[in-house]
């Protein structure tokens, strides 16, 4: 079984707390800004939003800001919009905009089986993060159509996507959570398993209930858990052992209260692949025999295929709901039309691309430095001038439209659903959100109601401040920009 994580220390104990206090990347707590109604001048917004910034809570906090016409004119804010900011999920409008570019809006990843002469039967994947349990299932319906009663051998072909399946510059938390999933040719119900922690009689440990029997067995299980009386508090930790044989759960859970669903990345995708298909194919009463995976290979004939939605509904779910393995997909996806370099990954490829993308659409190379197309690495480094610029740059194109269309819309959807509810913002806002510890980040479009369509980007960086207080604060200079009028 080959591995292709390459993070060294394979049996350390990474530990993650998981439910109450899983980190960054997800959706946005609930805030309801201070907002006030009073019409402001284009020429009062430098204070306003000064007034905003500079209280003393945020005194050792680096802001950059810079808030333009969404066409042309003179730039209404800026603060250290040329300087380099650690800018979380907001770097998903990075390489949405160049895999819009490049791919086109109705591109699809295709996943195929080929039957060669000899009767092996070979499954391609090609990285399609919206692959479910249900493809695999219309995929075994087909080989059924085609008259196959039994496999013998089925190879698994990985040789689509090259490189790590997690980015070495990820952190270790990161790499053990649900948000962190391994990224390669197969991605299957977005590379993550499930069980539950329910709770028993008090003293009890915690009863582990899995919902595919096939991973429990992958797995030797350390329950350090307990039940307790309800008005105790409660906490779960689950640590993995990275190269995937031992889960340890710690933690409390009180008598009565609902089970706590865990998700967690799996360990080698591929053979997680086998698995599940191998279920399915058992479904439609075809035995499989041996499994195998390569890398590389001849395909012959086409037997079987399932494609994923087009690029547009990717992008989607890539903004909307900040998913940070589509974005990685797709950032692969783009190293599919260049040619193969020795040494090289498909990531490092689909980076090159990116920045040539990029600068077709006029954003400064010199403004940004990419590690990752998710944004989790700490290591990516982009001003708020290359946001903004990426924003208007696309605006101009033709798909504008659909790149739009991708981002969250203020308490209407996506990780801006619970935020600016009841605020002039509501509805006129589309702008994507970013969390990692101490950053915080919110850039976009807005239809302000008495000034002309502006784009903005907002980064909040070395912040010691709770997440929510700091995306309040930010909440509140965006209401600010709805109240521009020409004066």
């Amino acid at each position: 079984m080959t591995r292709k994580i390459s993070l060294g220390l394979m049996l350390l104990f990474l530990g993650t707390q998981i439910g109450i206090t899983q980190s960054a990347a997800k959706a946005q707590t609930p805030v309801a800004p201070t907002t006030t109604t009073k019409p402001i001048c284009s020429t009062q917004l430098g204070t306003a939003i000064d007034a905003v910034i500079n209280r003393p809570l945020f005194s050792r906090v680096r802001w950059g800001i810079l808030v333009q016409p969404l066409s042309t004119g003179p730039t209404l804010y800026s603060r250290d919009a040329q300087k380099y900011f650690t800018p979380a999920s907001n770097l998903k409008l990075l390489t949405t905009a160049a895999a819009l570019q490049q791919l086109g809006a109705n591109f699809r990843i295709r996943t195929s089986i080929y039957q060669n002469s000899n009767g092996v039967l070979r499954v391609v994947g090609r990285g399609d993060p919206s692959l479910s349990d249900t493809q695999l299932q219309t995929l075994a319906q087909q080989l059924k159509q085609k008259g196959i009663t039994q496999i013998q051998r089925l190879i698994a072909d990985d040789s689509y996507i090259q490189g790590d399946i997690v980015n070495p510059t990820w952190q270790w938390e990161d790499v053990q959570s649900d948000y962190g999933a391994p990224v390669s040719s197969f991605i299957l119900n977005q590379n993550i398993f499930s069980l539950k922690l329910v709770p028993q009689a008090v003293g009890k440990s915690l009863q582990v209930v899995w919902t595919d029997i096939n991973e429990a067995r992958q797995w030797r299980i350390i329950n350090q858990s307990v039940t307790v009386a309800q008005n105790q508090p409660t906490y779960v930790n689950v640590t993995r052992e990275l190269s995937g044989t031992v889960l340890r759960i710690q933690g409390q859970l009180t008598t009565n209260s609902e089970p706590s669903l865990i998700d967690l990345p799996i360990v080698d995708p591929n053979y997680y692949f086998l698995r599940r298909f191998r279920t399915a194919l058992a479904t439609e009463k075809i035995p499989l025999g041996q499994t195998l995976v390569v890398t590389g290979g001849v395909n012959q004939e086409e037997i079987a295929f399932v494609e994923s939605p087009p690029l547009a509904e990717l992008l989607a779910e890539t903004n909307l709901n900040s998913n940070n393995l589509y974005a990685e997909a797709l950032l692969r996806a783009l190293a599919v039309e260049k040619p193969r370099v020795k040494n090289q990954t498909s990531a490092d490829i689909g980076l090159e691309v990116v920045k040539a993308s990029l600068t077709k659409l006029g954003i400064d190379p010199a403004n940004y430095i990419l590690v990752d197309g998710s944004g989790l690495s700490r290591r990516n480094l982009v001003t708020p001038e290359a946001f903004v610029q990426t924003l208007r740059g696309i605006a101009r194109t033709p798909t504008a439209y659909i790149y739009r269309a991708s981002l969250p819309v203020a308490a209407k959807s996506g990780t801006l659903k619970g935020r600016f509810q009841n605020t002039s913002a509501e509805g006129i806002v589309q702008a994507k959100t970013g969390t990692l510890t101490g950053v915080v980040s919110l850039s976009g479009y807005m239809n302000a109601p008495k000034y002309e369509p502006l784009v903005f980007s907002i980064i909040v960086n070395q912040s010691e401040q709770p997440a929510t207080v700091v995306r309040q604060a930010i909440d509140e200079i965006v209401v600010l920009l709805t109240q521009l009028q020409r004066c």
